[in-house]
């Protein structure tokens, strides 16, 4: 933030470390001009009040992995005010208040191992924004749904991958309980750290309301204080008492400018936003025709719907061959094993980024023409998809070799059926006696057809055949 030390992954511990962000006596910081830009365009993305004048503070506190002594951070001047978010959870819209987005640098880490303890000083002096939100998340649910939000708004903005694995986006959860309908605040308020995944934080905030609600029930007030998430044990134990603003003894850093933002460069960073997850779900809704759900949980995963979009590209270059094919029709349906059959063959392989996947959008779209057009059947197409997950093989060559190419012609489809029609007269008669009964039929017809028969020219066939 301060230094030019690398903002990248290290290989080993102190590689991205010079004498500044490790507190050298006599270096001086000078401030990471683009750190500071992108800290704004989240303000922006987020509706914040942005400061005309903003300011560094220094947070003075002793802390082994601080090497100074001090964090520059922020304190009366911060570079975003109020802002808000809007979430959906359970279908039902929320909107969470943002109090301040500040920026400070990051401190090191701590490894703990046989006895002793270690400092890596790789991540001391990064840029860290810190995000305050305002009492408004009512829920362990509505906290989860918030940050999702937040990691996917962090992406789209390219700010951050927010990787809660690798520390990339890390949170501390304050919570405190007042009787429903009570008005104002607690006198109290617990705070929770060492959270790493979304699943950690519900917990912890789901363990806290009910230590603190047995607590008040038996008519005391929880300690003021911060408290640690054990994930393995599935609690929180106390780490110390609650600090106050005064415990830090802010002042302001002599050794940086005020920093002045004039309306023309917050216009040009406003220029700069890309088009953010509301603003693109409203295009998957009215350009594509999405289910409501589904244009949620595509936009809500930007890499999906990134690959989504080129998907729709593929199909939109292939609908100028194949003519009178249903456009809405192939893009929901590719939207559909996006979310469903793409999805789950990720997880399962454990490929985390989807452009590491064997499947591409060109290879994916020529499958979901073959399945519209009826060349291929619901269930060949799941194994033909599987075996293009595996081996980036062609739909059309897969098609082939695995002999599942579906039979469409309606000679080959009409000579089975009275085959089935034959050699079964007590289905006959129950068909023609009840309709809804023509299932076990066409059964049979597809079983004849080895699975490959389209299921629509069957069904029109055997009732042809029987007159029904």
């Amino acid at each position: 933030m301060f230094c030019s030390s690398p903002n990248a992954e290290a290989a080993g511990p102190n590689e991205h470390i010079c004498e500044v962000c490790t507190g050298q006596p006599g270096t001086l910081p000078v401030i990471n001009a683009e750190a500071v830009k992108k800290s704004v365009m989240v303000g922006l993305a987020l509706n914040c009040e942005i400061a005309e004048y903003s300011k560094f503070d220094r947070k003075n506190y002793f802390y082994p992995d601080l090497p100074k002594g001090y964090q520059i951070s922020q304190f009366d001047m911060p570079l975003n005010g109020k802002g808000e978010m809007e979430l959906i959870v359970n279908g039902k819209s929320r909107t969470i208040g943002i109090t301040r987005a500040h920026l400070e640098e990051d401190a090191g880490k701590l490894i703990h191992a046989q006895g002793h303890s270690l400092v890596d000083y790789n991540r001391a002096g990064t840029p860290l924004l810190e995000i305050v939100s305002e009492p408004d998340i009512r829920s362990a649910e509505e906290a989860k749904v918030y940050l999702q939000e937040l990691q996917n708004l962090m992406r789209y903005l390219g700010v951050s991958d927010a990787d809660m694995e690798k520390g990339h986006l890390r949170c501390d959860a304050n919570i405190s309980l007042r009787k429903a309908g009570e008005k104002g605040f607690p006198p109290y308020k617990v705070e929770v750290k060492n959270m790493n995944s979304f699943k950690a934080v519900a917990n912890a905030i789901d363990y806290e309301i009910e230590r603190q609600a047995e607590i008040l029930d038996n008519g005391e007030i929880p300690k003021l204080e911060t408290r640690g998430w054990v994930d393995d044990k599935a609690i929180t134990v106390s780490q110390r008492s609650k600090e106050e603003s005064q415990d830090y003894r802010y002042f302001p850093e002599p050794d940086l400018p005020i920093m002045h933002f004039t309306r023309d460069f917050l216009e040009d960073l406003r220029l700069q936003l890309p088009e953010l997850p509301k603003a693109r779900k409203a295009r998957f809704l009215n350009e594509y025709k999405l289910p409501e759900k589904d244009a949620q949980i595509l936009v809500t995963f930007k890499e999906m719907a990134d690959f989504f979009e080129q998907l729709v590209s593929e199909l939109d270059e292939r609908l100028e061959i194949e003519k009178g094919l249903d456009r809405t029709l192939l893009i929901r349906t590719a939207a559909n094993w996006c979310l469903n059959m793409f999805s789950a063959l990720l997880i399962v392989h454990g490929v985390k980024m989807i452009s590491d996947s064997k499947i591409k959008p060109g290879n994916f779209a020529d499958l979901m023409i073959l399945l519209v057009q009826g060349k291929v059947s619901t269930l060949a197409a799941k194994e033909v998809f599987e075996n293009m997950f595996e081996t980036g093989e062609h739909a059309h060559n897969l098609l082939a070799s695995l002999g599942l190419e579906q039979v469409s012609d309606e000679s080959v489809i009409l000579d089975a059926v009275r085959k089935v029609i034959e050699s079964n007269p007590k289905a006959v008669a129950d068909a023609k006696a009840n309709p809804k009964s023509i299932g076990f039929l066409v059964g049979q017809v597809m079983k004849e057809l080895k699975g490959k028969g389209n299921p629509q020219i069957i069904n029109e066939s055997v009732k042809k055949e029987l007159g029904i």
